[in-house]
């Protein structure tokens, strides 16, 4: 039976703009996420983050766009991709059988609190924003942010421009300060898009069951990582390890609001069988012998596709 896997965030992106001789189309072994590995594994939408490393220095938004004009020189071939903007946008790629591109952005340092660079942000087609890394910028406090703040006067500016435009909020790297401040200011689902269960590995990066039902009882979106050390503390971690934290996410009544969100390509450790995007097969095999088809199709795509589709923009 085909399956199609909807995944919430990669960095294959800031590979492409840091080294411009990879080539996205071919099976580069320094890209988790390439256009063969994905098609092996049968991705049909795929999440692409603009994410702007210490190494770039400064951040400006001049860095966005560029890294934005990599997208559509790299990735965007209309041949092979629909550029998910809309509702819309996303099932035409299904009908197509081409996939779906949709730009995140991880961190929103360098946009320095100009809103009008957020609303290009919008123009652009970007979709979903990471208010933070892990540490602190102009907006709030990143979750790795020693003071453990929340957000400024600016950063809620910020949020009601993103609530006015329609642009998804991702939680993933927050304050847990941040987190509760951003619950009072705004109504709508938010997403953790690459994010564990604190529950069961103790890392910072990950959600206490507290956090986990707050982002379920609005309608929100959990995306379980593939990072290693956010799925288990100590050895090598399994598919195994990754199926528990979806076992206590479904605990806590989260089993039509979870799927995955890989963070390929920001990782230099892999869980064992998951080594690129094009073993995702292992985790479906997993997957089947845990829960039932339906279950199966609602984590791998389902959840993500029905809340893409609600939320999103509509023509």
């Amino acid at each position: 039976m085909k399956r199609t896997i909807i995944d919430a965030h990669c960095d294959a992106l800031t590979k492409l703009y840091a080294k411009p001789e990879l080539d996205f189309y071919k099976e580069e072994k320094e890209l988790d996420v390439s256009w063969p590995r994905l098609q092996r594994a049968g991705v049909g939408v795929q999440f692409f983050a603009i994410y702007l490393s210490e190494s770039l220095g400064m951040p400006s938004f001049d860095h966005v766009l560029r890294m934005i004009d990599t997208f559509h020189r790299k990735i965007n071939r209309k041949e092979h991709v629909v550029f998910v903007r809309d509702a819309d946008d996303l099932l035409e790629a299904e009908r197509s059988g081409k996939l779906g591109a949709l730009l995140s952005l991880e961190g929103v340092d360098a946009l320095g609190g100009d809103m009008a660079y957020v609303r290009l942000l919008y123009h652009l087609g970007v979709r979903s924003v990471g208010i933070t890394w892990n540490y602190a910028n102009w907006a709030a406090d990143g979750v790795m942010e020693p003071r453990k703040g929340g957000f400024t006067v600016k950063g809620k500016q910020m949020v009601k421009e993103l609530d006015r435009l329609g642009i998804l909020i991702d939680v993933s790297h927050l304050s847990v300060q941040g987190f509760w401040e951003l619950t009072e200011l705004y109504e709508k689902p938010l997403i953790a898009s690459h994010s564990n269960a604190y529950e069961l590995c103790g890392h910072p990066r990950n959600l206490s069951n507290e956090q986990i039902a707050a982002l379920i009882g609005r309608g929100g979106q959990i995306g379980l990582t593939f990072v290693p050390f956010f799925v288990q503390s100590a050895g090598p971690a399994d598919i195994g390890g990754l199926l528990r934290h979806l076992d206590h996410v479904c605990s806590l009544g989260g089993e039509r609001h979870v799927g995955f969100g890989s963070d390929f390509d920001g990782i230099e450790e892999w869980v064992v069988g998951l080594e690129h995007a094009g073993r995702y097969e292992n985790m479906i095999e997993a997957l089947c012998k845990h829960y039932s088809e339906e279950q199966v199709q609602r984590f791998l795509h389902g959840n993500w596709r029905r809340f893409l589709i609600e939320n999103l923009p509509q023509r």
